[in-house]
């Protein structure tokens, strides 16, 4: 049996064709035409006025946060339920990172905690500097909310849609809402630039500012000189082609991961014990990908490890929902406001092969494996 796997890159067709015009150009490094045209189509389709291609997400939320001056002693507040990479960065320039409970419906981070992690560290004399916010599995977070309380507290607000692209709320396009915005194009994303990621904003310094961090931090100058410590994180010409092929199809793409939602949805519903991640008002997932939860006192007798272990056995992989931060050893200790509806997501929570490319037969296959360990 073939593999079928969680979330593999698709590709257009066309990327060969861009490659190509950087290999005849002869710009292979961190410039050229195709890096040029790619931040140019992601800002027209985003909707914001600037942006940086780098090489990855991770690069994007490091540098937004370096550019916000935040470093020792400085507090951020991040989701826990999102992997690591949402919430390294932070560490990286020695700050301290304080994790917030999601909500029920879109599991994503649940304002009313943030609220109180906001005002728990004033009260403290220790203002957080900056509020990621994470758009899981392409869900767009409460954004009226979380923005009320940026703006209520002057708090930047960094809006990772590392998994959103595509996906909108109010008809505006997820990546437009932060101060700065992040985007990723890792390989497992909605599209790739084989790894990549972008920095977003309507800030034409904090842009420029990304541009020249993530070129080492090279000063004004015909000789090698630095005046800050700088960093090698921009995309390549030729990942950059890849990113326009691939960029060419992301309205296709948003429609068939947005269809396998709707399969599973209607294959499994009447399944007892099983729900799936709800859009809230005026919100638009992508489906990046799909995850369902399996209520074992709900469910017969069926549960997360008993899915995902009948589809392993059928070459069919799926993955647990992330494992909140606050519960990684790397964070113990880490400041948590909140409940256990992330730890419950966690325990019950399983994504499902989510692929533009499955085919037909291939969600059959799927659907069967699952129904056969029911």
């Amino acid at each position: 049996m073939k593999k079928i796997w969680l979330s593999p890159p698709h590709q257009s067709g066309n990327e060969l064709n861009y490659i190509q015009q950087a290999l005849d150009s002869n710009y292979l490094a961190p410039a050229g035409h195709n890096i040029d045209a790619f931040e140019q189509s992601l800002c027209e389709y985003v909707g914001v006025a600037h942006s940086a291609a780098l090489s990855s997400g991770t690069a994007a939320l490091h540098l937004a946060l370096k550019i916000l001056s935040i470093g020792p002693g400085d507090i951020v507040i991040c989701p826990t339920f999102t992997f690591a990479a949402s919430a390294n960065p932070i560490v990286y320039l020695g700050a301290t990172p304080a994790f917030v409970d999601s909500e029920v419906i879109s599991w994503n981070m649940c304002p009313e905690a943030l609220e109180e992690a906001v005002k728990h560290y004033i009260k403290k004399g220790k203002k957080p500097k900056a509020i990621i916010c994470v758009h899981i599995y392409g869900m767009p977070v409460q954004l009226d909310d979380i923005l009320y309380i940026c703006e209520k507290y002057e708090i930047p607000f960094i809006e990772d849609a590392a998994e959103a692209l595509g996906a909108t709320y109010k008809n505006k396009k997820l990546g437009s809402f932060g101060t700065m915005s992040i985007l990723s194009f890792n390989g497992n994303k909605i599209i790739t630039t084989s790894g990549g990621g972008a920095l977003l904003s309507d800030n034409e310094y904090y842009i420029s500012k990304a541009r020249f961090l993530a070129t080492q931090a090279k000063d004004e100058a015909p000789h090698y000189q630095h005046s800050e410590i700088g960093y090698n994180y921009r995309l390549s010409n030729v990942c950059a082609g890849i990113g326009r092929a691939q960029f060419e199809m992301i309205e296709e793409r948003v429609r068939q991961r947005r269809s396998n939602f709707d399969f599973y949805q209607k294959e499994l519903k009447d399944l007892p014990g099983i729900s799936f991640q709800d859009e809230l008002k005026h919100s638009f997932s992508n489906r990046w990908l799909t995850c369902i939860l399996i209520d074992p006192e709900l469910s017969n007798g069926l549960d997360r490890d008993g899915i995902r272990l009948a589809l392993e056995k059928e070459n069919i992989e799926s993955r647990p929902l992330w494992k909140p931060l606050h519960l990684q050893p790397v964070f113990k200790g880490v400041s948590y406001f909140g409940g256990n509806i992330s730890e419950r997501l966690f325990e019950m929570g399983l994504c499902l092969p989510s692929g533009s490319n499955l085919s037909d037969e291939d969600l059959l296959r799927i659907h069967k494996s699952i129904n056969h360990k029911k």
